[in-house]
């Protein structure tokens, strides 16, 4: 249990600094302060997932440098090509495209986006993983468990909220009987604009979502 706690607390570090990376990124293209990712909560699970992947399927103390960058680069690709197929099989809509970039596998991932996830890797699995673990082992175990509960809690209600109105918003384009993509967007954009800051959210994290009803 305290290997599953310990992990779990990696999970949520990463997923918040994986969630500052995205909102600098955001800021600097558009200048404006933006809460990227699905979720409402200052987390974006794909970092903390990729994080995870690289440190079990690499393993403890290896000292290839080349060899963790590549295998950084393949991992965290499959888990946002994986991520980017099932939300838009799911919800009907693509939230982000690679098309109009070089080297991309369609519009999934791309060259420019991977690359940095190799170099990020590299940074975490060599000097900010040690740091963090030790961070995390300086707590008292019961506090470390008890703080993992509520953090866990808390992320399954985040989870479970962005879920339905992400499925409402599906729910939405799926109603919708224009034949156009670009008029159902308008459509939707204006629903959701209609709804709380909760339904905003997700526009303006994603502001370039395309639809896809197949």
């Amino acid at each position: 249990m305290n290997t599953v706690v310990i992990y779990f607390l990696l999970f949520i570090i990463y997923s918040f600094i994986g969630w500052g990376m995205e909102c600098i990124v955001a800021y600097i293209d558009t200048k404006k302060l933006v809460n990227r990712g699905f979720l409402i909560g200052p987390l974006c699970p794909i970092y903390g997932y990729g994080v995870l992947g690289i440190l079990f399927l690499i393993g403890n103390n290896n000292k290839d440098l080349l060899s963790v960058f590549l295998k950084s680069i393949f991992i965290c690709s499959i888990i946002e090509y994986i991520t980017s197929y099932l939300m838009e099989k799911i919800f009907k809509a693509r939230w982000w495209d690679y098309s109009n970039k070089k080297f991309n596998i369609n519009g999934r991932i791309c060259l420019e986006a991977t690359l940095p996830f190799g170099i990020l890797g590299t940074i975490c699995y060599y000097i900010l993983n040690p740091f963090f673990l030790k961070l995390i082992n300086i707590i008292n175990p019961n506090i470390r468990f008890i703080l993992a509960i509520i953090l866990f809690l808390l992320y399954i209600m985040d989870n479970i909220i962005s879920f339905n109105v992400i499925n409402r918003i599906k729910k939405n384009i799926k109603s919708q009987r224009k034949d156009s993509t670009e008029e159902i967007r308008n459509n939707v954009v204006e629903w959701i604009e209609q709804n709380s800051i909760l339904y905003k959210h997700i526009k303006n994290a994603y502001p370039n979502f395309k639809i896809n009803r197949k």
